[in-house]
């Protein structure tokens, strides 16, 4: 039987709403955005280690670590105000951060900042349609290398590939973008379209663990309440899309859904969260849900329906009380769909089962974010499931 556990809730807690936290990929410490100030916190202790304020003139929406600022880490933060900063952890204080440098261009709120796998490019996207690309190109210094406008709303998210100078944007327009540099220009390779309604966030797959068969994937989440993974459509492979899951391929890169998750939320996803050591899925949106997803493969099966659904991977509600069991996503699927799961479902690398889920994990708030990071529980590492809420509190829980 698998559950989701309460660990610790990260003390003490904002005095309002936090948006994201973001662990550091090496350190014990994880960063959350505020509306006031960007809080760190001890993965060990779970209690606040510093409280970066100043720079921005509103509320901080995103942050990202760069990758290999272990010795002197540094952090980049979207904000409100429009702009982005880079802060650097003093040498001599630990507890006192350095605002570097603001990088401005944006015409409205920042959304999103992230930092590709190699630490050179920060990515950034705004409410004003744009993603702008960054390089640094020197202590302090970053040049833009592109400004991408080829959305049609609101761009809510970016990230990059973990291995290579590819990144993936989520939009109001309920399309997911891939860009790449080619011939000295940044350019959309793709438009991954399937969503009915906008596209908060996406996440690649690690590396590490990765089905090479299979190739890069990236899930994504939307208001219209899925979640849906997407892989490189492999060259000898030409399968015909669904009406409802179209991509257009703009300079010869083809990519396709392979998946969609089983629909446990009835509003909003606002995150989802890619694990590097068991590689469930985790998710939290606008209904205070937090659920994990786990990937198998479908045996027995000539038509299509999954029949080692475990029904022993029951919900943990607050009170510690075990609901009846999740029924299958077959049972709960509209008509429409019929025709995607069928195709889905034939293909082993592309089931996807609920393993847990918890109700009203931050009381009657909508969940913002959802992170898997490492701490310390009971004296050893463990992986844990972060959430950060409208509350203002940042929850850590276990899959057990």
């Amino acid at each position: 039987m698998t559950s989701i556990l309460p660990v610790a809730t990260l003390k003490p807690p904002c005095s309002s709403r936090a948006w994201l936290s973001a662990p550091h990929p090496d350190l014990p410490i994880v960063a959350t955005a505020t509306a006031n100030a960007l809080r760190i916190y001890s993965l060990t202790s779970f209690t606040l280690l510093s409280t970066i304020t100043g720079g921005h003139k509103r509320s901080i929406r995103s942050a990202s670590w760069k990758p290999g600022s272990k010795s002197q880490p540094v952090i980049a933060t979207g904000s409100f105000d429009a702009s982005v900063g880079i802060w650097c952890q003093e040498e001599d204080d630990k507890e006192d951060w350095r605002f570097a440098i603001v990088l401005d261009g944006c015409e409205s709120e920042v959304k999103s900042v992230a930092w590709s796998a190699g630490g050179n490019l920060l990515a950034t996207c705004s409410r004003d349609k744009s993603v702008w690309i960054w390089e640094e190109v020197g202590e302090d210094d970053f040049e833009t290398v592109a400004v991408l406008q080829e959305h049609e709303g609101d761009v809510k998210c970016v990230a990059w590939h973990p291995e290579e100078e590819l990144l993936a944007s989520a939009s109001y327009d309920d399309d997911v973008r891939l860009w790449r540099e080619e011939v000295d220009d940044w350019t959309c390779v793709s438009v991954l379209r399937g969503h009915q309604s906008t596209v908060w966030a996406v996440e690649w797959e690690p590396v590490h663990g990765r089905d090479d068969e299979v190739g890069s994937r990236l899930a994504s989440c939307s208001d219209d309440g899925t979640i849906r993974i997407w892989r490189k459509k492999p060259n000898q492979a030409r399968q015909q899309q669904s009406r409802l899951s179209t991509i257009r391929s703009t300079s010869g890169e083809e990519w396709e859904e392979e998946a969609q998750l089983p629909k446990q939320h009835v509003r909003t996803i606002y995150s989802v969260a890619w694990s590097k050591v068991s590689h469930r899925i985790a998710s939290v949106g606008g209904d205070g849900k937090i659920v994990v997803y786990e990937k198998h493969a479908v045996t027995g099966s000539t038509d299509g329906e999954v029949n080692d659904y475990n029904h022993d991977a029951t919900p943990v509600e607050p009170n510690g009380i075990h609901p009846e069991p999740i029924v299958p996503e077959d049972n709960r699927q509209p008509e429409d769909d019929a025709s995607i799961n069928s195709q889905v479902k034939k293909d082993k690398h592309s089931n996807w089962r609920v393993v847990a889920e918890y109700d009203c994990a931050h009381g009657v708030f909508e969940i913002n974010h959802v992170a898997w990071a490492k701490a310390k529980v009971n004296g050893s590492e463990q992986e844990v499931i972060m959430t950060t809420g409208d509350d203002g509190e940042v929850k850590l829980w276990r899959v057990s």
